[in-house]
């Protein structure tokens, strides 16, 4: 095999080819030490007092603490060996998050980790935010993370696997450089996750509001009638898509979690309500456009002149799991579906409120398609700069 040119200027590693000014050290020669929670933490959960990190806090190389935790943690060594300081930097060691790494950049205040998240010590914390970026997901150093993990059904990390990683480190001002450079991406990303969120929160209850007629939109005054599901459409089977499949096919194959294939010809071709008969049952989708439904996903026939996208929105405020009719694997039954009872407007008005959530969506979904771009930017500036492809010093 023949390899690539080096670079002038470069040196090959044991972690590739990186600048020859850079170094490469394991995470434990640049630590003081590294440890891991306790086990047996829940005993002291509490609805005030420590903040307590969990695996779930710790995601895309920052604390996230939308699900908190508190403790009151015991005295003595246990608590204050698992203690957090401003620059650890933590890596949940066991569980489907393993390899996620963080650092702790701001005050918390009294904090402790769980048994499944790993704390190292570093020796110089000026080092923190380069290390977390080298070792998130989506950086070179990263594949270190996932090579160590043992076990196939629990995979996991230990305290030798951490201290081994090996930290490809620029000269302090250029690890500055890169953090500064990466941060304001992550900072964009940031923001754009918060935004999101928001209108989703406000979409979520502007639904509330809008589709069971506790908000009126101007111009509309008149009673809505109680009517059930099948008096608005009706629950249709799909079916095997083998006969129809193409690799080339103009028509998407619907399954419960979206298009799962392209077919040749279409089932349906009119502004349809879908949802789970099987498996899936709580996640309705629409479709405007022709499609095909395999078997284990109803599609409906909305009786005109019902509007479909808002049905299709109202579909989404029902609690399906309340109509499950099996013990075992949930289904649901299309007799069962348009029993189901709920307010309905007049067709104009259904319309109405159907396009002002349509706009909300397209408003969220415009802000998720820049997240991707960013977090897209953010990958190829790391893998760029954090070996040292790019210089900006």
């Amino acid at each position: 095999m023949q390899l690539a040119k080096q670079q002038p200027g470069t040196k090959q590693t044991e972690v590739g080819v990186i600048p020859a000014d850079w170094d490469v050290k394991p995470l434990g020669e640049l630590s003081l030490f590294a440890t891991s929670g306790s086990r047996g933490w829940a005993r002291y959960y509490s609805d005030a007092g420590a903040l307590f990190v969990r695996s779930q806090n710790i995601r895309d190389g920052r604390l996230d603490f939308t699900d908190r935790q508190c403790v009151t943690p015991p005295t003595g060594s246990e608590g204050s060996r698992t203690r957090l300081q401003n620059s650890d930097l933590l890596i949940t060691m066991t569980g489907n998050s393993v390899g996620n790494v963080a650092w702790v950049k701001q005050e918390l205040g009294e904090a402790y980790i769980s048994q499944h998240v790993g704390l190292v010590r570093l020796a110089e914390p000026s080092f923190a935010e380069f290390i977390c970026l080298y070792l998130a997901p989506g950086s070179p150093g990263n594949c270190q993370i996932s090579l160590s993990q043992t076990g196939q059904s629990k995979p996991g990390l230990n305290l030798k696997n951490l201290e081994d990683f090996r930290i490809a480190l620029p000269p302090l001002p250029e690890q500055r450089a890169i953090t500064n450079a990466i941060s304001e991406t992550g900072s964009l990303i940031e923001s754009l996750e918060q935004l999101i969120a928001k209108k989703r929160q406000i979409k979520h209850g502007t639904m509330q509001d809008l589709l069971t007629g506790k908000r009126r939109l101007p111009g509309f005054n008149g009673k809505w009638e109680t009517k059930r599901l099948g008096e608005l459409l009706t629950i249709c089977h799909g079916k095997s898509q083998r006969s129809v499949q193409a690799r080339d096919g103009e028509f998407p194959i619907l399954a419960t979690g979206g298009e799962i294939g392209r077919a040749n010809q279409f089932l349906y071709d009119k502004p349809s309500v879908l949802i789970g008969r099987k498996g899936t049952i709580n996640r309705p989708q629409y479709m405007e456009t022709p499609f095909w439904s395999v078997d284990t996903l109803f599609f409906s026939v909305v009786h005109e002149p019902n509007n479909a996208k808002f049905i299709f929105y109202r579909f989404c405020l029902v609690t399906w799991d309340q109509h499950n009719e099996a013990s075992g694997v949930p289904s649901l039954n299309a007799r069962t579906i348009e029993k189901i009872e709920i307010l309905a407007p007049t067709h104009s008005e259904q319309s109405a409120i159907a396009a002002i959530l349509s706009d909300m969506d397209a408003e969220i979904g415009a802000l998720e398609a820049k997240l991707a771009k960013a977090r897209q930017v953010k990958q190829g500036m790391m893998q760029e700069l954090l070996t040292g492809r790019t210089r900006l010093v």
